[in-house]
């Protein structure tokens, strides 16, 4: 009599069982392979963010909104200024962000009258409006604004006004028109965020 063997099978990846009946002569037949477990996926690795690539880049981020100290480098009155007329400035110290220094004394500012108006007849005062641009270090602009929050939909360029009498930057009446010396003092504020390599050192004094 010949003699059947039942085998049992997995017939899916689902695990369904199945049967078959097999003959004696079927026991010769080549052992299964065995079956290798697929390498370990690696997991994904995570982009590095804005300050991790500007730490790596050796650059740090200065805020919208920061203070800048700046001073005139002319003399400015609205007798003689004319709308249109370029502004200079400096900035007054040196500029930080986290120990590092990003913009050296001495940096050149940029701004531009925006209206101007000499004192008139009947008592009436003088007018002078600036519009400051940006403060440049190394081949950097950083752009500027007159005032610490956003108006608007404007980041850049609001007007400082600079009134006759105890104006924000302490100006001195002086015949009714605006005079402003050089080295007065003007505090500005960074227009948008900038991501700023360390400043270069500050050249060695002429001996």
């Amino acid at each position: 009599m010949r003699k059947l063997f039942v085998v049992l099978t997995c017939t899916s990846a689902a695990g369904i069982l199945g049967f078959s009946a097999i003959g004696a002569s079927a026991q010769s037949t080549a052992p299964a392979t065995a079956v290798s477990a697929p390498p370990p996926v690696a997991a994904p690795v995570a982009a590095p963010s804005p300050a991790d690539t500007q730490a790596i880049a050796g650059k740090v981020t200065l805020a919208e909104g920061s203070d800048v100290g700046l001073k005139f480098a002319q003399d400015l009155s609205s007798k003689t200024a004319n709308e249109g007329d370029s502004v200079e400035l400096v900035l007054d110290q040196d500029l930080v962000v986290n120990n590092v220094v990003v913009a050296r004394a001495g940096s050149k500012a940029v701004g531009e009258v925006t209206h101007a108006k000499k004192a008139g007849m009947m008592g009436k005062g003088g007018e002078l409006n600036i519009r400051l641009n940006y403060l440049k270090t190394g081949d950097v602009r950083i752009l500027l604004r007159g005032s610490k929050g956003r108006e608007g939909d404007d980041k850049t360029g609001t007007a400082v006004a600079l009134t006759v009498l105890f104006g924000p930057i302490g100006l001195i009446k002086h015949g009714k028109d605006i005079d402003i010396k050089q080295g007065t003092p003007l505090k500005a504020y960074v227009a948008q965020d900038i991501a700023l390599p360390a400043a270069p050192p500050a050249p060695a004094p002429a001996s």
